[in-house]
């Protein structure tokens, strides 16, 4: 990996923001640019002959630079006794003398794709930067040992991929095109594993084929936050790069409120065309059916709904049998969440660090939800906390 920032590298020339600021030692990136056995040069970079010096490597092997996107600025100067670099029409396939097989794959925005499969039969997948593979109804014919793309611009590149099994679980994903969308160091870390993706520093050297490092996806995830945290935000975005995601909306329609029907149309908006939504309370036997991943919005809600069902407003009820009544749902959600074979996200609202509420209803309430999800966390591999839009790891 010669480079694995953006086309403008990483920190941008003259920029101020905190991302750039923050991008120091192995965060600071040069322009993707891949050397691949050493014969088979993917994106022509400035720096490039240093860069491989850097790491060890040299260029004097190469036999074919491919450019991946149009590259903005002057010209990029070619290093002496390197290839002209061009590009393979879309759907072509070229062989090398080196025994390497090349084919360009169709983009849905300006660039090439190139699927490189080396001569032991192993399959890379190079995407260029904003870009996705074009004309996936089709299926791809192979699943890649190793895709490097745009996955913090493109999750859902990776999302089409994982539909047609182009990514299996033993698919090596690794980010490239790093640019300074997301702080770089432990959070885009952690945003690049909740996509079982990863991110190497310039220079390192990739065996194609060893997965050992692939990210662990957690199963289960509870995403906790206050009102306007980016609870919801940060909970899609960790099923964004997977397909055909069930959106579980527990709120309802409540017809007649504008307010909340905003709120509802500001999700929807948020999300992928692809995700589905279902707008039910009914939690258990979505848990306990196999099928694409769940995010459950919200368990806040959820808790109303019950509680409603339950008289838990009233204390006569309360005392009678709704306090009991709560509980038994309560379990049987949490162990539906233990058992599941699905992938689960689920949002939860924390509350109980400020003004104490000043009716008995409301302080059960807050009770109660602050009792679900400590049930709920305890089933889940990770949990965070989002504050001001910032998601801290609590486990996982």
């Amino acid at each position: 990996m010669l480079g694995t920032g953006g086309p403008a590298g990483l920190p941008h020339p003259d920029c101020p923001c905190a991302a750039c600021a923050a991008a120091l030692g192995a965060d600071a990136r040069a322009a993707t640019s891949l050397l691949l056995d050493g014969a088979l040069m993917l994106d022509l970079t400035p720096g490039a002959a240093f860069a491989a010096a850097r790491a060890g490597r040299s260029l004097g092997g190469v036999r074919q630079v491919l450019l991946s996107h149009p590259h903005d600025g002057p010209a990029v100067e070619v290093p002496a006794g390197l290839p002209q670099p061009g590009r393979v029409p879309d759907g072509r396939e070229l062989a090398l003398l080196t025994g390497h097989r090349v084919r360009a794959v169709a983009m849905d925005a300006p660039g090439t794709g190139y699927a490189v499969t080396g001569p032991d039969g192993q399959r890379l997948l190079y995407l260029p930067p904003g870009g996705a593979p074009a004309g996936l109804e089709n299926g791809f014919a192979e699943t890649y040992d190793l895709v490097l793309a745009d996955v913090v611009a493109r999750p859902d590149a990776l999302a089409k991929l994982r539909a047609v099994r182009a990514i299996g679980p033993t698919t090596d994903v690794v980010a490239v095109h790093l640019d300074h969308e997301v702080p770089p160091g432990a959070e885009v870390r952690r945003r690049l594993a909740a996509a079982g993706a990863r991110a190497v520093p310039d220079g390192t050297t990739l065996a194609v084929g060893a997965y050992e490092d692939v990210p662990d996806v957690p199963r289960r995830t509870l995403v906790l936050g206050g009102a306007r945290s980016g609870k919801s935000v940060e909970a899609e975005r960790r099923l964004e790069a997977f397909p055909d995601v069930l959106y579980v909306a527990t709120g309802g329609a409540r017809n007649g409120d504008g307010e909340w029907a905003a709120r509802v149309s500001a999700h929807r908006e948020r999300r992928p065309g692809s995700w589905r939504t279902a707008e039910t309370c009914d939690l258990v036997p979505l848990l306990k059916d196999d099928g694409p991943p769940l995010l459950i919005d919200c368990l806040s809600l959820w808790l109303t709904d019950a509680m409603d069902a339950v008289g838990a407003w009233d204390d006569a009820e309360w005392a009678d049998g709704g306090e009991r009544a709560l509980r038994a749902r309560v379990r049987d959600v949490t162990e539906a969440v233990r058992a599941t074979r699905r992938t689960v996200v689920a949002v939860s609202n924390e509350v109980g660090s400020g003004i104490v509420p000043a009716t008995a209803s409301g302080r059960r309430y807050r009770d109660e939800l602050g009792r679900l999800n400590a049930a709920f966390a305890g089933q889940c591999e990770q949990v965070l906390l989002v504050v001001a839009g910032q998601a801290l790891v609590l486990r996982g």
